[in-house]
Parts: C-alpha cells; sequence; structure tokens
C-alpha cells in the first residue's frame, strides 16, 4: 500500500515538474529529472524513469522523447493552448476596458500559467501595454456572477446604475439610480460588457454598461413571458443598435466605392451581398437601426459611402448632414 502511494506521489511529480519546466524548445535531461524529483525526496533512477514516463502516456499526456547530445531528453508537448493562443488571450486582456487593473494582472497570471516556465517568461516579457482606459469598478467580477445566475433562473434584479460628471464623480439619475429589470443577456461590444434587459412598459431592449452597475440583488418574480421571448432574437437586436445606441430599425441600400467593400464586411458580416454598377461603384442591401453612432459610423465615409433607398431614409440622411454643416458654419 504505501509503494503504490509513493508511485503515485513520482507520476504525479514528475508529471506537475515536466509541465512546468518542459516544452518543445526547453526538454529536460534523464539525469537532470532525476535530480529534482531526488531533491523532493522521491527516489528515481534512469531505468525506472522510462517506464513511469511510459505510464503517464498511457493515461493520455503526450511526452516526447528527443535526444540531447549523447543523453535523452523529455518534454510535455500536450498543452491545452499553443503560444499563439495564450498570445491572443493576453493581448484581449490587457486590452479590455472591463477589467481593472488588478483584476487583468491577476488574470493574466493565470493565462502564463497554463504554459511552461519558460515559455511564461516570454509571455510576459513581451506583453503590450496598450494603454487603454481601465475600469475602476473592483466589483465586476460579482456582477456577472449575480447577471449570469438571474438569467440562468429567469428572474428579475435590482441594480444601482450610475453615470460619471465631468469630474468623474458618480452621479444617480432617476430613484436615485435604483431600477428593476427584466435581464435577457449580457453582451460584449466594442471592449465593453452590457446587460441587456427588456423593458415591458415600452416593450424595447435596454442595455446598461456593466462596469456603471454598482450592485445587484436577484429578486423573487420571474421575467415576462415577452422578455423570453426577446431573449431568442438578442444577437440580431444588438447587432443592429451599433454599440448600444437605439434607433429605427430600416433595410436600406448603400452605394460605395470598391475600397469601401472590406469597411462593409466588417460592419454587417462577411456574408453580406454586395452587387456592382455599371458606374463602378458598388451597392449593399443592410438592416440597421437609424441612429446617431450610424449616421456618425456613416458620415465618416463622406463622399465615399451614402444611402440611395428608401426615400424616406434618403431624406433623414440629407437632414442629418445639413445639420452638421449647420453646426460647423
Amino acid at each position: 500500500m504505501e509503494k503504490d502511494r509513493n508511485r503515485k506521489l513520482k507520476l504525479l511529480k514528475l508529471l506537475e515538474l515536466l509541465r512546468q519546466e518542459t516544452d518543445e524548445q526547453h526538454p529536460m535531461k534523464t539525469t537532470d529529472i532525476c535530480q529534482r524529483l531526488e531533491s523532493m525526496d522521491i527516489s528515481c533512477d534512469r531505468r525506472i524513469l522510462a517506464s513511469e514516463i511510459h505510464t503517464l502516456c498511457d493515461q493520455g499526456y503526450e511526452i516526447q522523447q528527443c535526444q540531447m547530445g549523447r543523453a535523452k531528453g523529455y518534454f510535455i508537448a500536450d498543452r491545452a493552448f499553443s503560444m499563439p493562443e495564450l498570445r491572443m488571450l493576453l493581448d484581449a486582456v490587457e486590452a479590455s476596458q472591463l477589467l481593472t487593473e488588478k483584476k487583468t494582472q491577476e488574470l493574466k497570471n493565470k493565462i502564463v500559467s497554463l504554459s511552461s516556465d519558460k515559455q511564461a517568461e516570454f509571455l510576459k516579457s513581451s506583453i503590450v501595454r496598450f494603454n487603454s482606459a481601465k475600469s475602476t469598478n473592483e466589483r465586476i467580477y460579482y456582477t456577472i456572477e449575480a447577471l449570469e445566475e438571474a438569467i440562468r433562473k429567469k428572474k428579475k434584479v435590482t441594480i444601482r446604475y450610475f453615470h460619471l460628471n465631468e469630474h468623474r464623480e458618480k452621479v444617480y439619475r432617476s430613484e436615485n439610480g435604483i431600477h428593476t429589470v427584466e435581464p435577457i443577456a449580457l453582451v460584449y461590444n466594442n471592449d465593453k460588457y452590457y446587460l441587456t434587459c427588456y423593458n415591458p412598459v415600452a416593450d424595447k431592449n435596454y442595455n446598461y454598461r456593466l462596469d456603471r452597475i454598482e450592485w445587484v440583488e436577484i429578486l423573487k418574480e420571474k421575467i415576462s413571458k415577452n422578455a423570453i421571448i426577446r431573449s431568442r432574437s438578442v444577437a440580431k437586436y444588438n447587432a443592429q443598435v451599433f454599440k448600444m445606441y437605439g434607433g429605427e430599425t430600416a433595410k436600406v441600400t448603400l452605394a460605395f466605392d470598391a475600397w469601401m467593400i472590406d469597411y462593409i464586411y466588417e460592419k454587417f458580416g462577411i456574408d453580406t451581398k454586395i452587387q456592382s454598377c455599371e458606374d463602378g461603384s458598388f451597392t449593399a442591401n443592410v438592416e440597421v437601426q437609424l441612429s446617431p453612432t450610424f449616421w456618425g459610423w456613416l458620415f465618416q465615409f463622406t463622399g465615399q459611402m451614402r444611402i440611395t433607398a428608401p426615400e424616406w431614409a434618403c431624406d433623414e440622411y440629407t437632414e442629418m448632414l445639413k445639420k452638421a454643416i449647420g453646426e460647423q458654419s
């Protein structure tokens, strides 16, 4: 019995050692592995080591053998994440405005721990700071956890929501910032997290920034049937909203120059059908919400992109241009 326990401990420590300190570029010699195990008061010699590694391989761990001069070496090859995947995760965390500086560092440390020690050193040394404006709300994890539970159980919640004034101080609007809402989804958009809720009085969806939610209380009352129905099409709704600002939904035709095609695919998706015109321009029929944010997106391409249908949308586009010109004059 004691012998079995000792062997299990040896296998566990051997696997831990190979995971932490080896990779394809940094294998470890047989003699070094034995010495490391001996330093942990675990007896091991070269003849037994090959058998123990074979046992780990039989259990599904991909441990590769290589030649290191005249000696044999071993390394772990079955990492859960590759280096490029870890790099993308680190960059996403570093760039996120949702996370505070403290949470950013904690999450980065967890990510690099998925690699070997040598890989971790390289990943840490090559992180580029994006200088993004980090959140100061340290309760963001608790907010997400509570809202996920409410959405899963289809429960209403009470939240306290704040805005910021010119001095970056919290400002609470109607009802001292307290709202009872029907949560239907959490949405990540443009480096920010939002809570999408259904409002039964207005029969509309509304969005709240998670980093502006001070606290959450889950209520016993269930959300309405209409909220459940809305939750099934929340992805389509948020795709139309354009950075979370609402407006009238409409199918419009956009006309644009050839070099604008990438922008169309980026905004409306790769499945968007684009048609060429005799004059060398292109058109696409898309569904949008005619919101201030949509107009702002369109106006950055003035002279290269415009609305051509329906007529009422063209008239609204013209009026928006006139107002913009009037404000500048």
